[in-house]
This record gives structure tokens, C-alpha cells and sequence, in this order.
């Protein structure tokens, strides 16, 4: 089982002072094109005001760029602890097993914009970039779409996409039947519909009791009927789709299971 997360534009800060180590980063073949774009990101952040229009920053966003031009030589943490904003918190890593985190390990990867995939506990330092981010002749979707796609493919088992769109942009999931792209809705006077403000918290909470199941499921059907027996409800969508139904009349949706 693989589960797929976007990344989020906010990171925490420091780490240990051990910079990035290529060669134990997951999904080693995406190695090239790790170092191609780093090194491009480095050089562009070297032009801080061509670097703000590119990485699109307000004013008050300066240390991003700052960042980016020390990131080969910058302390490095866990991607899981690395990555803040909604859905991480809902993850709440900090507050995970060493059981749970490693399992988060084996079976979670975040799509960062930089890396590509990582596993969650690979140690990444700060950066700023984004999948709409143009650094000067490197199209993030032409740079990433094939070498990501090619590793994913080669993914076996249960492959679980809670990416936004634009990330899945970057490089496809598998196109079989136990690779399917997660959707939160609910249902309101008998209609289904996309949930925005919840939905990144839902994501978090479902991963969350994923990690914390610690069972790698081998097929949609046993995912959907393990949900089914903590009150979630899980279902098909669209084609290659789950839907992941939350109860929006609430202030704050929660599965009992993530309390």
C-alpha cells in the first residue's frame, strides 16, 4: 500500500545539522532530476526579485528565497515533521508511535515540488516551491510528469492519491484498479458534492488513522471495508475514484476513530 500527499507551501523551521543526503532520499532514479532543479532553484534565488516573481511571493516573504539559495547546505527533519498547514496537523506527527511513524515510512510518500516523491521520514530541508512555481527553463510539469509517473507505475499493490490535481500533474498515479484518487464530499438533500474548507482536514484524519491501524492493505475492497468498521464511509466515485463522505453540518467534521 502506498499512500500519496500533496505537500503544503508552509515548512518548519531548523532540523539537525546534517544537510541533504541525495542517496537516501526514496525512489532513488528520480535522483537527476532532484539535483537539476536544486541546483536551478539555488542560481534563481541568487536574484531575489526575479526569484519572488517566480516562486510568486508578497513582500513580506523574503526569508522563502533566503531559504532556497542555502538549501543544499540547510538543516534537515523528517518530510512528515518538515511539511505543516492543515492537513499535517491533522496528521499530528509529533504525537505518532515509532511504531506509527515507521509504518508512515513504508507506506507514505509526499509529492514535494522540488523532490518529487519522498518517504516520510527522508530528511528534506526548507524550501520554497510550488507546482505553479516557474523557474527559468525548467517546466516543472515537463521536468516532473514522466520520471514520476515511471516510479509510481512501478508501485505495487493498493495505491491510495490524496494529491490535489495539480500534483497529480506532476506525475500520474497508476492507472489500474487498485490505484484510485481519494475525493471528500458529503452529501446534502440527496446530493453529492466537493468539499473545500474540509477537505484538507479529512485528509490528515484519515491518514492519521491509517498510520495508526498499521495494517497495509492489499486491495480497495479491504480499505473500504476497514473503514466501514471504525464508521467511515468510504465509497466509489468517479471512475478510479473513492469518495471519502464527511458530515459538513458540523462545525468541524471528525471521525470518531481520529478523537
Amino acid at each position: 500500500m502506498l499512500v500519496l500527499l500533496p505537500p503544503s507551501e508552509t515548512k518548519r523551521s531548523g532540523g539537525e545539522a546534517v544537510p541533504l543526503d541525495w542517496d537516501t532520499l526514496a525512489y532513488s532514479s528520480l535522483g537527476p532530476a532532484r539535483r537539476k532543479l536544486s541546483r536551478a532553484l539555488v542560481s534563481l534565488s541568487r536574484h531575489p526579485d526575479a526569484a519572488m516573481t517566480a516562486l510568486k511571493l508578497g513582500r513580506t516573504q523574503s526569508a522563502e528565497v533566503d531559504r532556497n539559495r542555502v538549501l543544499l547546505a540547510s538543516e534537515t527533519m523528517p518530510a512528515l515533521d518538515r511539511y505543516t498547514g492543515v492537513v499535517y496537523d491533522a496528521v499530528d506527527a509529533a504525537s505518532l508511535s515509532q511504531a506509527e511513524r515507521q509504518f508512515a515510512h513504508e507506506h507514505v510518500a509526499i509529492h514535494s515540488a522540488l523532490f518529487g516523491p519522498v518517504a516520510a521520514l527522508d530528511a528534506i530541508p526548507a524550501y520554497r516551491l510550488s507546482h505553479d512555481s516557474r523557474v527559468p527553463e525548467l517546466a516543472l510539469k515537463t521536468h516532473w510528469a514522466l520520471p514520476v509517473t515511471a516510479v509510481l507505475k512501478k508501485t505495487p499493490g493498493l495505491v491510495l492519491d490524496l494529491r490535489s490535481e495539480a500534483y497529480v500533474a506532476l506525475g500520474a498515479a497508476p492507472a489500474r484498479a487498485e490505484s484510485v484518487f481519494l475525493r471528500v464530499v458529503t452529501d446534502v438533500d440527496g446530493r453529492t458534492r466537493a468539499l473545500n474548507h474540509f477537505n484538507k482536514k479529512s485528509k490528515g484524519q484519515f491518514v492519521r488513522a491509517l498510520l495508526q491501524n498499521g495494517q497495509s492493505f492489499a486491495s480497495v475492497d479491504e480499505l473500504t471495508g476497514w473503514a466501514r468498521s471504525i464508521g467511515v464511509t468510504l465509497r466509489p466515485g468517479a471512475a478510479g475514484e473513492l469518495e471519502l463522505v464527511v458530515d459538513a453540518s458540523v462545525p468541524a467534521p471528525l471521525f470518531t476513530i481520529f478523537s
